[in-house]
């Protein structure tokens, strides 16, 4: 009996079980109904939380944080990574911005000597050099210096070379349209007999013209043996692709006659002058000091250098395909080529240098440039660290530089022109115009001229997320130590000559110990030069002796 009642209880017992899981599952349909009968008064609440969400979303990424306004409690900052807070202001700096502190001590002096063989001793009229020069107009511009002491070496004749209409370029100016053809031959009659075309007796010598190309960095002695037997058997000889052709290092009186050519016959026509002095005119109603900076971020340079700034698949196919226009140039490692420091700089890079140097966010900043790879999503981070950026294009009216909008060379003369007359001047690559500007800045009175040490600087771009901005700007200001334009930066025979034209540079005699400079001397270059003597003014008695009647 009692086993019986057992099963019986157990029977129970099961029967339960099922009922209790049968119940719990009706609840759950019974939610689940509840929750389908309500859903055209949950759907809408569903999906409008999704659309905020997806808003938001997209408002994030339509501003990425690469440069934005600090949290409250930290004044006159922006941020740029997350530790590295960029004071608006450019922090401290342990030199003067807009002036070199030696440059008082140094001057231009480019005046043949006594010994120096002028025209009327050495003059022949039988030898004609022309000169076809090569590539942009800077590039040019030192085939057009070297074409006057290559003839002067050969005893010749020069005939006004002419501009390269082929390049890359494809501007189709002349030299006259571009230089002051008369002020040019003029101002080195003493040194050189120049004409603007061959005379008419002498024409007929083109027929079968020969044309020869001489070694790059070419000696005097080179131009002697290579070039001068052809021209006492032809008369008139031209040489192509006239660019780099003669020595760097020459005899310190044709090194001078480079820099009389350079600095003071080479010259813009009166157009592109005006045009320029009207942009550097109206930067200063800006500001008293103004930056000039070369960017040099057009697809042509960076494919050149062979450098990589994360653009993906698009950017490697653009730049694959514009580099091999060159076809010497070799497959380079992008990654090597930035860690020797072979790559121009990005924009934001230029623009972090130039707050670690001590630039404040009110600088007026003119850039020279062409068309920049990225546009304007490239300029936006310098952009926002200095927003007072100026061109040519915005400075001016369409009207105003439509004479010369069509045409690179002159467009690069008004560039050449501002960034002469900039209190500042920032290269990012060191090519012609970079060169050029730096030499011819020296000699004018060693204005501030700086030149990124990108090799170092490379370091703490990729490692600022992990440092501070006292650290940041203290490792930026160490590594551009001899890279800012100061007299004793180069030795003599360092560099190109354009560059570092040692020769053409004296040095004054040093004042006695209870001598001091004037307060107003120190802060502004003194001397006025004369455009006869080629010399300062100021000291023309102690150069009387050298300089020729």
């Amino acid at each position: 009996m009692a086993s019986l009642n057992l099963k019986m209880k157990k029977r129970e017992n099961y029967g339960t079980e099922p009922d209790k899981k049968k119940l719990a599952m009706a609840g759950i349909r019974h939610q689940l109904l509840l929750l389908l009968r309500r859903r055209h008064r949950l759907f809408p609440l569903v999906s409008a939380f999704s659309g905020c969400l997806l808003l938001l979303l997209l408002f994030s990424f339509s501003f990425p944080p690469v440069i934005h306004r600090s949290p409250p409690g930290r004044k006159n900052q922006i941020a740029v990574e997350p530790k590295l807070l960029v004071p608006e202001n450019g922090g401290r700096s342990d030199r003067h911005l807009w002036s070199s502190k030696l440059s008082n001590s140094y001057y231009g002096c480019s005046n043949a000597s006594d010994t120096f063989q002028v025209l009327d001793k050495t003059s022949q009229t039988d030898r004609y050099l022309l000169i076809a020069t090569s590539g942009g107009l800077n590039q040019q511009r030192t085939g057009i210096i070297d074409a006057v002491v290559a003839a002067y070496i050969l005893n010749a004749t020069l005939v006004i070379p002419k501009l390269d209409q082929n390049s890359y370029w494809k501007d189709t100016s002349n030299f006259e349209e571009i230089f002051d053809v008369d002020w040019f031959i003029t101002h080195l009659s003493k040194d050189v007999k120049i004409i603007k075309e061959l005379p008419k007796g002498e024409e007929s010598r083109l027929i079968g013209l020969q044309s020869i190309r001489v070694p790059r960095k070419c000696t005097p002695s080179c131009y002697l043996q290579r070039v001068l037997p052809l021209l006492k058997k032809k008369h008139v000889v031209q040489l192509s692709k006239f660019d780099y052709r003669l020595a760097n290092q020459l005899d310190s009186e044709l090194q001078k006659l480079r820099c009389r050519v350079n600095y003071h016959a080479v010259r813009y026509t009166e157009t592109i002058n005006k045009m320029g002095q009207t942009l550097v005119d109206r930067m200063r109603t800006k500001s008293k000091h103004f930056v000039a900076l070369h960017l040099r971020f057009e697809p042509d340079m960076l494919a050149f250098s062979g450098c990589y700034y994360g653009g993906g698949q698009k950017e490697r196919l653009e730049l694959g395909a514009m580099r091999r226009r060159w076809k010497t140039l070799h497959a380079a490692n992008p990654d090597k080529v930035r860690e020797h420091g072979r790559c121009p700089l990005t924009p934001e890079e230029i623009g972090l240098m130039l707050r670690g140097l001590g630039f404040g966010r009110e600088v007026h900043l003119y850039v020279a440039s062409g068309e920049v790879y990225g546009g304007d999503a490239t300029l936006a981070p310098l952009r926002a660290l200095f927003p007072n950026i100026h061109t040519k294009e915005t400075l001016t009216s369409k009207k105003e530089l439509a004479p010369f909008a069509r045409f690179s060379s002159r467009m690069a003369a008004l560039d050449f022109i501002v960034c002469d007359e900039s209190d500042a001047f920032v290269t990012n690559n060191n090519g012609n115009m970079a060169r050029i500007l730096a030499g011819r800045r020296r000699y004018m009175g060693h204005k501030v001229t700086i030149r990124p040490n990108a090799k170092k600087l490379h370091k703490i771009f990729t490692n600022r997320h992990n440092m501070t901005w006292d650290e940041f700007s203290t490792k930026v200001r160490k590594y551009q130590t001899g890279f800012m334009g100061e007299p004793d930066e180069m030795k003599a025979g360092e560099g190109e000559f354009h560059e570092n034209p040692t020769s053409c540079i004296c040095q004054k005699k040093k004042k006695k110990d209870n001598e001091k400079l004037k307060e107003d001397e120190q802060d502004s270059w003194p001397w006025e030069y004369s455009d006869i003597g080629n010399v300062p003014m100021a000291t023309r008695s102690e150069f009387e002796s050298s300089t020729r009647s």
